[in-house]
Formats: C-alpha cells, sequence, structure tokens
C-alpha cells in the first residue's frame, strides 16, 4: 500500500510541477509520476542537507507542508535538469 500512496503523491507533486514550470513539457502520466517521486526524493536530500533532523521520527512520514513544498520545489529542480539535458525540442 506504500508504493501505491508513493505513486500518487508522486504524480500529484509531478503535476504541480508541471504547472509551476513555464513551458510545455511533453510528458505522459507515467513520466510525471517518475518525476513526482524522484523530485520528491531531491527535495527531501536538500531539506535534510540544509536543515538536518530525521522527519520521520515525528510519524508524519512527508505528510507536512514542509515536506509537500519540497518535494514541488525538488520535483522543479529535476524538471529544470531535464528539460536542460533533453533541450527544448519546439515543433512548428
Amino acid at each position: 500500500m506504500h508504493i501505491i500512496g508513493f505513486l500518487i503523491f508522486g504524480l500529484i507533486i509531478g503535476l504541480l510541477a508541471r504547472a509551476i514550470y513555464p513551458g510545455r513539457q511533453n510528458m505522459g502520466w507515467l513520466a510525471t509520476a517518475i518525476l513526482g517521486m524522484v523530485g520528491s526524493l531531491v527535495g527531501g536530500l536538500i531539506g535534510h542537507a540544509i536543515w538536518g533532523g530525521n522527519s520521520a521520527a515525528d510519524g508524519s512520514w512527508g505528510f507536512t507542508p514542509g515536506g509537500w513544498i519540497s518535494s514541488i520545489v525538488g520535483a522543479i529542480i529535476v524538471l529544470f535538469a531535464w528539460m536542460a539535458l533533453t533541450g527544448r525540442r519546439r515543433t512548428a
């Protein structure tokens, strides 16, 4: 059940990151969910590096406003890196 929750959480975070990031991204549902999951991990690692501590010790497992915000920021960073690596393909 935790895997399904992480997939749904990743999809929501990926959709929010794609809505915030300017421009159009050609990604399907699965790529969006993967974007959100990787972004959540990146955001968690950045938050842990900056503020330290163990957020899972309080039993919330990341379902806090700060966890959501760091996940979205991490997903935007991953999306920016992905767009920079693959280049913006424009179709006329």
